[in-house]
């Protein structure tokens, strides 16, 4: 098992958590989230509350993908998800840690070890299973020019 899937699975099923802001505040249907072969057994939406007025006119959602079964191929998964959240209009989705949200460090490079993954649309998704990949420069790089499509996203005229 690598790094990452361990720590996805460290309370038992296995639980992708992605965000995505630009999609709407209306969730997305259980059925949007069976993409490259898998299916979530449970698909749990949520919409943080107290949204900052530069985010909740593009919506910000939340989705917790759980797995019952372990062994699938969650990292296949979780790029394809993020490439779903960015394909209908200007979207900027990322998968983190449980944990890992709070609206002062959206995809800055202090929580840049608890995302494995990230998108903007327009762009092939980013996705790492490796810690060591997760702490280096070039995934802090990345994740930069993740933050500055979605600054850009929250403050277009």
């Amino acid at each position: 098992m690598n790094e990452v899937r361990e720590e996805l699975c460290w309370a038992g099923p296995a639980m992708v958590t992605v965000f995505v802001i630009g999609a709407g505040n209306e969730p997305l249907p259980p059925q949007a989230f069976d993409v490259a072969g898998l299916v979530p057994d449970q698909v749990y939406p949520f919409m943080p509350e107290e949204q900052p007025p530069e985010i909740a006119p593009l919506g910000l959602m939340s989705y917790d993908l759980t797995f019952r079964t372990a062994s699938l191929d969650l990292h296949t998964y979780t790029r394809e998800v993020l490439r779903r959240l960015c394909a209908d209009g200007r979207a900027v989705a990322w998968a983190g840690y449980e944990g890992s949200f709070h609206y002062d460090h959206l995809l800055t490079e202090d929580i840049a070890h608890m995302l494995y993954g990230h998108c903007v649309s327009g762009a092939d998704p980013v996705t790492s299973w490796d810690q060591a990949t997760l702490r280096s420069t070039a995934w802090k790089e990345g994740l930069a020019e993740a933050r500055a499509a979605l600054v850009a996203l929250m403050y277009r005229p």
